[in-house]
């Protein structure tokens, strides 16, 4: 099978994206009745519900879920919990979009915290290029930067939670995941599930650089 093919394949096997990257959301609110009163009606409309239909389901008259809407006034806790449990989302969404911080971090070159990782051996340098801690996303992801300066008889074999990704920034590795080796050069991206047992096995060209992203669930 020629590469062109082989590349159609894999477009259609990989499903269309359902985000939309450039939708702007709702700027966060300071009234936390308003809040609220926005979350309840969105939440409401994404399960295709009416105010009546609500209605029916928390014991809450029609007129007292559009004053909650609206903003008008502030329910209790019961009333909340009554409008989570109905809705099957938890209670703390309603709060979501009240002065809720989105975090950012910035690291300049050469201020990444290097980290001890399990298995890490001289030569084999961790640094975390930044860290988040619990968000909205519910994931955590750490970003890292990779160097192999030093040729090692073992290689560290890392195996954990969650997805990484790869990419190859200057060097040659050759890379295993699970029973599979990968040739790594300048450029190239491997992501995989980082449950299966990875780690370099070669190291072709020194020094090497690449970048690591793991993602995986917050803790509950």
């Amino acid at each position: 099978m020629s590469a062109t093919k082989k590349k159609a394949n894999v477009a259609k096997a990989i499903r269309p994206l359902t985000q939309d990257p450039h939708q702007v959301s709702e700027p966060r609110e300071k009234v936390l009745e308003v809040a609220i009163g926005r979350a309840v009606r969105n939440f409401r409309r994404q399960k295709a519900m009416t105010v009546a239909d609500l209605s029916k389901q928390t014991g809450l008259s029609i007129g007292m879920l559009s004053k909650i809407e609206n903003g008008i006034t502030s329910p209790s806790l019961t009333t909340l919990q009554s409008l989570a449990h109905s809705l099957s989302v938890p209670l703390t969404a309603f709060f979501r979009r009240f002065e809720e911080k989105r975090e950012a971090m910035h690291v300049k070159a050469g201020q990444a915290v290097e980290m001890d990782r399990r298995g890490t051996r001289s030569g084999h340098q961790y640094n975390l290029l930044g860290h988040i801690g619990a968000n909205a996303s519910g994931v955590n992801v750490e970003p890292y930067m990779i160097t192999l300066t030093e040729e090692s008889d073992v290689f560290p074999t890392f195996q954990h939670d969650g997805i990484e990704l790869l990419y190859m920034l200057e060097g040659e590795v050759e890379y295993r995941h699970g029973d599979q080796t990968y040739l790594m050069q300048p450029g190239d991206s491997l992501f995989f599930d980082a449950d299966a047992p990875h780690g370099p096995v070669v190291l072709n060209k020194l020094p090497a650089r690449y970048l690591s992203v793991i993602s995986y669930p917050q803790a509950e």
